[in-house]
């Protein structure tokens, strides 16, 4: 077995070679630090002194001490549930619907639509929108129609910022799934729905479950994969609206615990358990996903 292994691998020795540059440059900046990150979440690191084993002490402080991480894993499977199905669908359903239209309309809808995600930090547009007194939009418009009697506080109220952040990071969603969507749509090969018509397929409906949806099953994973990440790893959104920490740690998230004891008191130990636990979070949902896309058109 092995050899017949090795024989495979000398006669496709080309490739290998051609794929080797990206390997290990994929291995050295992505596998290894991920191993790494494991075996020091069992430590206590202060980049400092010299690692000392600690075993499961992080991750027992994680769940059972650490109160602020428990919100913190609150508020990401909260934002995780909401942001991730629908900016995921929206994504799809728009990429559909664009994909209908003609060329050059097809090109403006794609760039408007897309215009967010190119614009860095245009979700800072949203804290004049959500400003606290009187010159913030949304409260300029209660006030001049009198919907209320004084400013509120949009982003300084618990109540209101995990649904202002989930707002914004829905607007900003459209990224590079979006666009994976409309290129599986713009490569679809056109003779399957011919084929589909005569095996009996009547509608679109049809079309979309039996055909297109399958065909595009590579580029519905990268878009689970890359809604996955956003949705798990919100913490730039977070943090501009809501500050660090937030009220009451409304929008603390667990990206943003990670920042503080990774940025700010370099316990890197503790921090790695932190991400070690949400990289458990993502593969797992990962594997989920995958597990659903495999029974699409069945």
């Amino acid at each position: 077995m092995l050899s017949q292994t090795w024989n495979e691998m000398k006669k496709s020795r080309a490739i290998y070679m051609m794929i080797a540059p990206y390997f290990l440059i994929f291995f050295t900046f992505t596998v290894l630090p991920v191993i790494l990150s494991v075996l020091v979440s069992f430590t206590n690191f202060n980049m400092l002194e010299f690692p000392e084993w600690v075993g499961w002490r992080n991750y027992a402080q994680l769940f059972v001490r650490d109160d602020v991480f428990l919100i913190a894993v609150k508020n990401t499977l909260i934002f995780a549930a909401i942001t991730g199905p629908v900016s995921y669908i929206a994504c799809f359903v728009l990429a559909w619907i664009i994909n209908e239209l003609p060329p050059k309309i097809r090109a403006v809808a794609t760039l408007v639509f897309y215009a967010p995600a190119l614009s860095g930090n245009a979700f800072i547009v949203w804290t004049l929108l959500f400003s606290s007194d009187s010159y913030g939009y949304v409260n300029a418009f209660l006030l001049k129609w009198h919907l209320t009697m004084e400013p509120i506080l949009w982003l300084k109220d618990p109540k209101y910022i995990m649904t202002i952040i989930i707002i914004v990071q829905l607007w900003l969603s459209l990224g590079t799934s979006f666009l994976a969507f409309i290129a599986g749509l713009q490569s679809m090969d056109k003779t399957l729905y011919e084929a589909g018509a005569i095996d009996g397929i009547r509608n679109r409906w049809q079309e979309l479950w039996f055909i297109t949806l399958p065909s595009m099953r590579p580029m519905l994973m990268f878009g689970a994969v890359i809604q996955i990440t956003a949705s798990f790893a919100v913490a730039e959104v977070a943090v501009t609206l809501a500050g660090f920490p937030s009220v009451q740690y409304a929008g603390h998230t667990i990206v943003t615990h990670l920042m503080d004891y990774g940025s700010i008191r370099f316990e890197m130990g503790y921090a790695s358990s932190i991400a070690t636990v949400m990289f458990a979070m993502m593969l797992g949902t990962n594997l989920l996903v995958r597990k659903m896309l495999s029974k699409v058109g069945e």
